[in-house]
């Protein structure tokens, strides 16, 4: 076998034969790292024949699921942790990935399993005191520092633990290949063998990995192709508040999300989201909205705020937003200057889902729009009203995905009319909704008529 030196993005994993300053590929300048490989040799590996088996006579294999502890985390993973499975836990630096999983391993160890916690990033003192932090008491919870997968797979051999977290991929490195830690080849080596492992020994293994400045996850797109679970955990720094949520599961829904509040304790599940969001909601004041949206099969209500400012530039107003997509805001804002009438022009415009959520769903435009024109004509909106439907070029109000869910979500919270598309509407028994009154509208201009 002879060496060959290749240079691949640590970016998207393109390879190239010689170094450029720009991968062609994710086009992302200063990328591609050096890396020697070894070829395979030139007869290759035999592989023994398999012979394809009858749908019907493949045997049904039990999913044995165990309890995290935390009973939200167990929704996002589809009911509890499989057996032999592999998670993928994403987040920015400093956002609580180690804390929620050294919470898990925390709850775990103290009903006398066996767990492996390794760390390639802090020391064993660092650990204990986030553990002392956290309420880690006596059990059988072993912390090991190590970045060398080969020690790692050994002493988790040794140890047989029932869970295995590993803190984080980006840090181990074979030594089998040259290239350092972090690499392209090292992470995809890494995910690899601790793959295997888990499935051949049946240990459920975490993995913690890092975010790129993007929002997606480092190292290469494989990597998520390997796993079996993929959460990613965000949030914002200067809140409180995170969310996670499941971007692929092999053994459940990847439709449901746990909140969370940062604590001195560590993170406390949040059982009711929407109360935690509105508890500071000003009343009587123009430019706030609350909207019913769905986080992926959990209700939620949310605070959607504008500003309306008379500018000083009136060539060139601002359009800002925290929290929703801008070019769909945009949008919005010219239908409602062409089909209800009223002029944004000279107008700075600032909108914000308060609390730091982020809502990408288009059931908040109603919202959106209402409290726009809230803050344009400087009237309140309604205290008790709440809202929720998809607004379309048209200016129609289409219908949206579970009205039922949503309207009882905004009972509970003690609202008493919500407004909601026509469709929606008509769709609805009112007997399965007493105590709250429902208003339909077809479109934003009657939407606008019927709340001002």
């Amino acid at each position: 076998m002879k060496d060959k030196t290749v240079f691949i993005c640590q970016g998207c994993g393109a390879r190239y034969p010689k170094w450029m300053g720009r991968c062609s590929s994710c086009e992302e300048w200063n990328s591609l790292v050096e890396e020697i490989e070894e070829e395979a040799p030139s007869g290759g590996l035999v592989f023994a024949p398999t012979e394809p088996v009858l749908y019907q006579d493949v045997q049904n294999i039990p999913r044995q699921r165990i309890g995290v502890g935390i009973e939200d985390f167990n929704k996002v993973l589809g009911g509890g942790l499989v057996t032999g499975s592999v998670v993928l836990l994403g987040g920015e630096p400093g956002i609580g990935k180690s804390t929620l999983l050294l919470q898990v391993a925390r709850d775990l160890a103290g009903g006398e399993s066996t767990v492996l916690y390794v760390s390639g990033e802090e020391s064993l003192e660092q650990i204990k005191l986030r553990g002392d932090r956290l309420g880690v008491r006596d059990g059988r919870l072993f912390l090991l520092a190590e970045t060398n997968l080969e020690r790692i797979l050994a002493q988790a051999e040794r140890l047989a633990p029932k869970i295995m977290v590993v803190d984080s991929i980006q840090t181990v490195f074979s030594a089998k290949m040259s290239s350092g830690p972090g690499t392209i080849s090292q992470v995809r080596e890494a995910a690899n063998q601790i793959f295997r492992f888990a499935k051949t020994r049946q240990i459920p293994t975490f993995l913690v990995g890092h975010i790129t400045k993007e929002g997606s996850l480092a190292g290469p797109k494989s990597l998520e192709h390997i796993v079996d679970v993929v959460l990613l955990f965000e949030g914002e720094r200067d809140h409180s508040q995170r969310v996670l949520r499941a971007m692929k599961n092999r053994f459940g829904p990847v439709s449901e999300l746990a909140v969370f509040e940062m604590t001195a304790a560590g993170l406390q599940p949040i059982l009711n989201p929407s109360a935690f969001f509105l508890r500071e909601r000003p009343r009587e004041e123009a430019g706030s909205a609350v909207v019913c949206t769905l986080k992926g099969t959990r209700p939620l209500l949310a605070e959607i705020q504008a500003l309306v400012s008379s500018t000083l530039f009136s060539g060139n107003p601002r359009r800002m937003t925290i929290g929703l997509d801008h070019y769909r805001t945009a949008m919005l804002l010219a239908l409602v200057e062409k089909k209800a009438g009223y002029s944004f022009a000279g107008e700075d415009i600032y909108l914000n889902v308060a609390g730091g959520l982020s809502i990408d769903e288009p059931a908040a435009d109603l919202g959106v729009v209402m409290a726009v024109v809230s803050s344009l004509k400087n009237m309140p909106l309604p205290g008790d009203w709440a809202f929720f439907g998809e607004v379309g070029l048209s200016g129609e109000i289409r219908s949206v995905s579970q009205p039922l869910v949503r309207i009882k979500e905004v009972q509970a919270l003690g609202f008493g009319t919500v407004l909601l598309p026509a469709g929606n509407l008509a769709s609805l028994d009112r007997k399965d909704l007493p105590g709250i009154e429902c208003l339909g509208a077809k479109t934003v201009r009657e939407a606008l008529q019927r709340v001002f």
